[in-house]
C-alpha cells in the first residue's frame, strides 16, 4: 500500500477572481454583509473617499478584519496581520488588503468609541429581523482579566515613594550624561543613557497621572499600567480584572447590551444595566432577572414600577444551594413588641444603635455572657462581644422582592436565566479565548466586549436563521 504524498512543485492555480476563493455559504459572507450594513456615520467614523494625503485603508475593510478575527478568537494585531496574508477567508473579506499589525492596532486604538457602538446597531438589526423582543431581560456579570500586572498596584503613599526613587534615577542619569564627552555623541553608551532617560521620564509622568487620579476616586489602590482595573479574585486567581456586564434577551438569548465597570460587586449594577439596555431597545422592559449577586433593596427599588424584578436574596440563594450556615438569620425570631430578636437557644439580641450603619443595616447584638455560656459558642459566633445580627433597614421591601422571586411565575422565569445569560460568557471565554482584554482602560475594555458580544450575536443569528444563505437573504431584504 502506498501513501498519499504532496508535491510542492506541482503547478496549481487559485481561481482567477478573489470572489471565487470561498463558497457562497461560507460564514465569512455573513460577517461581510453585517459590516456593510452598519451606518458608519452613527458609529462616528467619517468615510472620505477623496481624502487628501496618503491613502489609508478603508475603514470598512479594517472593521471587517477586526469583527471576523474576534469571531474566531484571533484578536492580536500580529495574528490578524498574519491571517490577512495567509487565510483565504481574510483575503476575500478585505479584497486582498494586507495592513500590518501597527495599522491594525492603531485603527482599533483610535476607534474605541466607534467599536462600542457596533453592538447597538447589531441589536437594532436583530430587532428588525424579529430575533429580539426586548420583553424579558437577563442580566449577569463576569470577571475578565485586565491587561495589567498585579505587582504594579500600589497605594498613594507607595507611589510617592516610587516617584522619589524615579526622580533620583533621572538626576543620576543627567549627571552621568554631563560627564560624558559630547564629542562622542554617537557613542553607544550615550545613546543607551538617552533611551534610559526617556523611559524614566515617561515612568515619572505616568506615576504623576496616577497620583492625580487618587483625588477623583475613593479607591485606596490603583494600577500603574491600567488605573481603571481592579484587584479581585476571578477564575485566574487574584489578579487585575474588569467586571463585564451583559443583558440578554429571552427570545433567542441574544446580547442586548454590554458594559464594563471597575467594581468587584454586582449589587449596585442592576438598575444601571437595565436602563442602558432599555436605551438600546428604545422601549421599557416588562421583566428583568438576575442572580443573588445583584440583590440590593436600594438598587432594586430604583427600577421602574412597570418592570417586574426577579432577583433572589442571599438568604434564598443559600437555602437553594444547600450552603445555609448553622444559626443563620432565618433561624432567629423577631419580637416586634420589644424590637428584639430571639436566637434558637432563647437568648435575646437587642438593638445596638437607633441609627443604621452606613451600609443600611440595623445591628442587633446578644449579651456577651449569654453567648459565652452557650453550648453553641464557636459555631454560632466566636466573638467574645456576643452574636451580631444585621437587619436591612428595608426588611419589609426585601420580603416583597423575595415573594416575587418565590412565586410560580418568578421561579419559571428564573429557571431560564442560566441557559440564556451564562451561555454568552461561556462562548466568549471558552470558544473565543477572550479571558483577558488586550486594550487598556475602561473605554478600551468596553470596545472589546462590544465586539465580542456582536460576534456572539452573529454566530447565533446564523444558527437561528437556519444557515448563512438564509441569513444573507434576510439581511439583504431587511
Amino acid at each position: 500500500m502506498s501513501y498519499k504524498t504532496g508535491d510542492r512543485n506541482q503547478r496549481t492555480f487559485l481561481p482567477a477572481c478573489i470572489e471565487d476563493y470561498i463558497n457562497t455559504d461560507d460564514p465569512v459572507r455573513a460577517y461581510d454583509i453585517f459590516v456593510e450594513s452598519l451606518d458608519f456615520s452613527k458609529l462616528g467614523i467619517i468615510i472620505e473617499e477623496c481624502k487628501a494625503g496618503a491613502h489609508p485603508y478603508h475603514p470598512k475593510a479594517m472593521l471587517k478584519l477586526l469583527v471576523y478575527g474576534y469571531a474566531y478568537g484571533i484578536r492580536s494585531s500580529r495574528k490578524l496581520e498574519r491571517a490577512g496574508k495567509h487565510n483565504l477567508s481574510f483575503i476575500w473579506l478585505t479584497g486582498n488588503l494586507q495592513p500590518d499589525y501597527r495599522t491594525i492596532a492603531r485603527f482599533r486604538r483610535d476607534n474605541t468609541e466607534a467599536l462600542k457602538q457596533v453592538l447597538k446597531q447589531c441589536v437594532h438589526m436583530c430587532v428588525s429581523l424579529d430575533l429580539i423582543e426586548g420583553n424579558t431581560l437577563f442580566i449577569d456579570g463576569s470577571k475578565i482579566k485586565a491587561n495589567a500586572s498585579l505587582k504594579n498596584t500600589m497605594t498613594k503613599e507607595e507611589y510617592k515613594e516610587y516617584l522619589e526613587k524615579v526622580t533620583k534615577n533621572i538626576e543620576n542619569i543627567l549627571s552621568e550624561c554631563e560627564t560624558t564627552d559630547m564629542a562622542e555623541a554617537n557613542d553607544k553608551s550615550l545613546v543607551q543613557l538617552a533611551k534610559e532617560l526617556r523611559n524614566q521620564k515617561d515612568l515619572a509622568s505616568r506615576i504623576k497621572d496616577v497620583l492625580e487620579e487618587f483625588e477623583n476616586t475613593e479607591r485606596n489602590k490603583l494600577n500603574l499600567t491600567d488605573k481603571d482595573s481592579i484587584k479581585n479574585k476571578g477564575d485566574r486567581g487574584v489578579k487585575m480584572y474588569y467586571n463585564a456586564q451583559i443583558a440578554v434577551d429571552e427570545k433567542n438569548g441574544l446580547i442586548v447590551n454590554t458594559d464594563i465597570v471597575s467594581e468587584a460587586s454586582d449589587n449596585k449594577q442592576f438598575n444601571n444595566q437595565l436602563k442602558q439596555a432599555e436605551e438600546v431597545l428604545e422601549k421599557p422592559v416588562s421583566v428583568a432577572c438576575a442572580d443573588a449577586g445583584y440583590f440590593s433593596t436600594k438598587e432594586l427599588e430604583k427600577v421602574s414600577p412597570g418592570t417586574q424584578v426577579i432577583v433572589p436574596s442571599q438568604r434564598q440563594a443559600q437555602k437553594e444551594n444547600g450552603t445555609k450556615k448553622p444559626f443563620s438569620k432565618s433561624e432567629f425570631t423577631y419580637d416586634r413588641e420589644k424590637d428584639e430578636y430571639i436566637c434558637p437557644e432563647g437568648a435575646r439580641l437587642r438593638l445596638v444603635s437607633p441609627k443604621p450603619t452606613d451600609d443600611g443595616f440595623y445591628n442587633y447584638r446578644a449579651h456577651q455572657q449569654d453567648c459565652r455560656n452557650c453550648k453553641h459558642f464557636g459555631v454560632c459566633t466566636s466573638s467574645t462581644h456576643g452574636r451580631n445580627l444585621f437587619i436591612f433597614v428595608d426588611e419589609a421591601v426585601k420580603e416583597q422582592f423575595e415573594k416575587i422571586y418565590a412565586s410560580p411565575e418568578g421561579q419559571k422565569i428564573y429557571k431560564l436565566r442560566k441557559e440564556k445569560v451564562e451561555l454568552p460568557f461561556g462562548h466568549i471565554k471558552h470558544n473565543l479565548g477572550a479571558r483577558e482584554f488586550l486594550l487598556r482602560s475602561t473605554q478600551g475594555a468596553k470596545a472589546e466586549i462590544s465586539l465580542l458580544a456582536s460576534c456572539f450575536n452573529i454566530t447565533r443569528m446564523i444558527s437561528i436563521s437556519g444557515g448563512v444563505t438564509k441569513l444573507l437573504t434576510k439581511l439583504r431584504t431587511a
